[in-house]
């Protein structure tokens, strides 16, 4: 439902009652099928502006509307928190954080993918003879060439994050595992190599609700909110006030008193939201992909000062760039823009976040940030790609640089409702639970068999599709 819809329809349940009253009018219709009517609002914020310039919609109404509209999208809104006065605010607000940040069935790293079918078992393709333990398939195994699945971690996994050498699981019960090369990046208290899936022993007691695997760090959120982060710690990407490297998870202890609600890894700095729409950054800051200003390296989270009186919704950091959903569906860019990955139509860096105007009038719901290049997504399911476009990694058919955000055509006809932008090469799921890939596939990471050739275009991963038929 459009701004224009929300307020005719404002409008038509405020109006005056006539001196003869009509045989039925919009709310003569019981409170539950009138909730089910304006949960039929595509943005939860119309919800809320129908709640708001209409006395005849009381509050209660929208609050019902918002959760049969998240309830219809499959999840369940948290509770209002302390310090949130207005529950119809806080509603909208965690329907479009969960819109824009569902959890990874899918990731693309640098050079494997990782997948989630339908029933929580995980899958993985690609090569690992740089990164021993990279695929997670065992000591030896390193290159599969179509999603294959991994040992069982005894319970439904529910999302994945790829690192460059290293990957991340969440499990629905909240234990966080995690496999590939050592250096202390995987959490167990070592730096050895880990060939299969082994649970993250530290957060035994606690339950993690997201995990995120950057270069050669993690980071994780616990259900009260809390940040902890290990591994490489140069430039102070783990946000502890120093570059020591830490072999277990570690709490980040700046963001004592404030409620995290989402994380994610950079190769070199790391990025996070907290409860009232604040975007913290922390690490690397060269090309300034911190977005303070500068680019200076930052020990400790920072808040980004640049979005103070706005509510950011969604973040992803890349290798030297970051992305960002406000509120409104506007999307931000800032750091490095040499290969057009900022999408504002030149290739100049940005020290602050700025808005990528091609996207006025579009309402993006998802961010994703590669090393060179990004995806989004619309509300309509439509995929947006821009940056670098060696070996088709856009997916436009050819292999040409990309300014501006452009439309990926062929999938059209088609509601995409996940993306993964990796190193060389992207990733995206269909409503249907269908996979596609694109890039460069010289290491088997596109999942298409044999065929090792570089994708221009997104293909379908027919072995994915099997598999996904002998559920």
């Amino acid at each position: 439902m459009s701004r224009r819809a929300a307020r005719r329809l404002a409008a038509a349940a405020s109006a005056p009652s006539p001196s003869t009253p009509p045989p039925a009018r919009l709310l003569d219709l019981p409170t539950d099928l009138l909730a089910r009517v304006v949960s039929r609002c595509d943005f939860p914020v119309d919800n809320a502006r129908v709640a708001a310039v209409s006395h005849l919609f009381h509050a209660s109404l929208a609050k019902e509307g918002i959760r049969l509209w998240a309830q219809e999208r499959g999840f369940e809104l948290p509770a209002q928190p302390e310090g949130e006065t207005c529950a119809v605010r806080w509603l909208c607000y965690s329907a479009l954080l969960r819109e824009a940040n569902p959890p990874a069935r899918a990731a693309a790293g640098e050079s494997h993918s990782v997948f989630i079918d339908g029933v929580g078992r995980l899958s993985s393709c690609g090569s690992g003879a740089v990164y021993p333990g990279l695929l997670g398939h065992g000591e030896g195994v390193t290159r599969v060439n179509t999603p294959t699945r991994l040992p069982l971690l005894g319970e439904r996994a529910v999302s994945v994050s790829a690192g460059s050498a290293h990957s991340l699981s969440l499990t629905a019960g909240g234990a966080a595992w995690s496999w590939g090369i050592g250096g202390g990046y995987l959490g167990h208290g070592d730096e050895q190599n880990q060939w299969q899936p082994k649970e993250v022993e530290a957060f035994a007691g606690r339950r993690v609700v997201a995990v995120s695997a950057g270069s050669d760090h993690s980071l994780a959120l616990t259900t009260d909110g809390r940040v902890w982060s290990w591994g490489y710690g140069r430039d102070g990407r783990l946000g502890h006030g120093d570059e020591q490297r830490q072999l277990l998870p570690k709490r980040v202890e700046a963001f004592a008193g404030q409620r995290v609600i989402v994380v994610t890894a950079g190769a070199y700095h790391s990025l996070a939201l907290t409860a009232d729409g604040s975007v913290w950054s922390w690490g690397e800051g060269a090309s300034g992909k911190l977005g303070h200003g500068d680019q200076q390296r930052q020990l400790l989270p920072k808040k980004v000062e640049a979005f103070a009186g706005q509510r950011v919704v969604a973040v992803s950091a890349g290798t030297y760039h970051s992305l960002a959903i406000t509120a409104d569906s506007a999307v931000w860019s800032w750091g490095e823009g040499n290969s057009g990955q900022l999408g504002h139509g030149d290739q100049q860096r940005q020290l602050l976040p700025k808005k990528i105007e091609a996207f006025a009038g579009q309402r993006v719901v998802t961010v994703s940030a590669g090393v060179y290049h990004s995806l989004a997504i619309a509300a309509d399911g439509a995929v947006w790609s821009w940056g670098e476009g060696s070996y088709g990694r856009l997916g436009h058919g050819n292999e040409q640089r990309q300014l501006p955000p452009k439309k990926i055509e062929a999938f059209i006809g088609q509601h995409v409702v996940a993306v993964s932008a990796g190193a060389y090469h992207s990733l995206a799921i269909t409503a249907d639970g269908a996979v596609f890939t694109w890039g460069e596939g010289e290491d088997g990471c596109l999942g298409h068999g044999e065929d090792l050739s570089n994708q221009l275009l997104p293909k379908k991963v027919e072995a994915w599709a099997e598999e996904l038929r002998r559920e």
